[in-house]
């Protein structure tokens, strides 16, 4: 969910705004000053929108300052023109300004008039967002998108379950693994959490008894992550991971299961294993809580926030280069040799 920061347009943006969707300006962009969207610089059209495009929007790019551009094609829709949104973020820009443009982006639209917008690009370098990026960006448009990790692991799991009555309070053998019961504190902890009125639980097997129960619910801030990893037991972990992607403020949860490998014993890991995914179906199918991604670990060093935004947005290689087929040697070819079925095959003559 993106969140907004209270940043509004002022009275002359809006004035411009009108005179742009009118067609007056071929390029707006727009910046963050003393706590309001203000135009930073605009430009009028020369020729048509992919001659001026690169001479017009790529010398407005600051290396290390987040800003947005309006940039308006030669098309229009009911409402009028047709623009392109871009959301400029480098990646050497403070986090803070970062956050800032990515929380305050919804806010600029709407000012502007979402029905205007038919495109909107997110670039961290100048090819993302040069006339030659957003052409591949709208080829990757055209394509299906594959299916996220979790769309995956869910369509794996309706392809093998067996039985759907899993129960909070049950404790049943599926194909999936053990269900075990699952706590009445850990329970309002998971809500809690769904709610965003915490940001961190964690979870344990009680090994006796058979349950899992709540094993804390400090704060946790990214870098506390790797602190809260057990180096001598498994345990799940469900994280509300706050982050910045592609121009928009984001708030997702991350399931951990660390499992610090030999040093538990072989029961531990068993059953660890075993309940993880039924666990999870409640947690997501009764719970309604929405796990954007499963990461397994054995040691809590790996948790830095490389390796997290990496996994929650694994890079997509959407572009492949088709093999081109070798020349055959120059000259003459040889004899070209028939291929025939068996049906066909001649009997040989004595």
């Amino acid at each position: 969910m993106s969140h907004q920061t209270g940043i509004q347009a002022s009275g002359s943006v809006k004035d411009t705004f009108v005179g742009a969707r009118n067609g007056q300006y071929r390029l707006l962009k727009i910046v963050i000053d003393n706590e309001q969207l203000v135009v930073g610089s605009s430009r009028q059209p020369v020729g048509s929108w992919e001659k001026d495009y690169d001479s017009f929007v790529l010398p407005l790019l600051e290396d290390k300052q987040p800003c947005y551009i309006l940039y308006r094609l030669d098309s229009r829709n009911a409402q009028g023109y047709e623009w392109i949104f871009i959301a400029w973020s480098p990646d050497h820009s403070p986090v803070r300004q970062k956050m800032l443009y990515a929380a305050t982006r919804a806010t600029l639209k709407k000012e502007f008039g979402g029905g205007h917008i038919k495109d909107e690009v997110f670039g961290t370098v100048q090819d993302d967002v040069s006339l030659n990026g957003y052409k591949k960006y709208l080829i990757s448009q055209s394509s299906p998108a594959p299916l996220t990790a979790a769309e995956e692991e869910l369509r794996q799991i309706k392809i093998n379950e067996v039985q759907t009555d899993i129960g909070i309070d049950t404790k049943h053998q599926t194909l999936q693994g053990v269900a075990f019961p699952i706590a009445k504190e850990a329970i309002q902890a998971l809500e809690k959490l769904k709610n965003k009125k915490i940001n961190y639980v964690q979870l344990q097997i009680d090994m006796k008894n058979e349950t899992i129960i709540l094993a804390n619910t400090l704060h946790t801030e990214l870098k506390d992550l790797p602190k809260r990893i057990p180096k001598d037991a498994a345990r799940y972990h469900f994280f509300l991971y706050k982050h910045a992607h592609e121009g928009d403020y984001l708030e997702s949860i991350v399931f951990i299961y660390s499992m610090p490998g030999y040093t538990c014993s072989i029961r531990e890991r068993m059953l660890y294993s075993s309940c993880k995914s039924p666990l999870l179906e409640i947690v997501e199918r009764q719970l309604w809580m929405q796990i954007i991604r499963k990461v397994e670990i054995d040691n809590g060093d790996e948790l830095t926030a490389d390796f997290l935004y990496e996994e929650v947005h694994p890079k997509q290689h959407a572009y492949k280069q088709s093999f081109a087929k070798p020349k055959g040697p120059a000259g003459k070819r040889g004899i070209r040799r028939l291929i025939r079925g068996p049906a066909e095959t001649e009997t040989p003559s004595d």
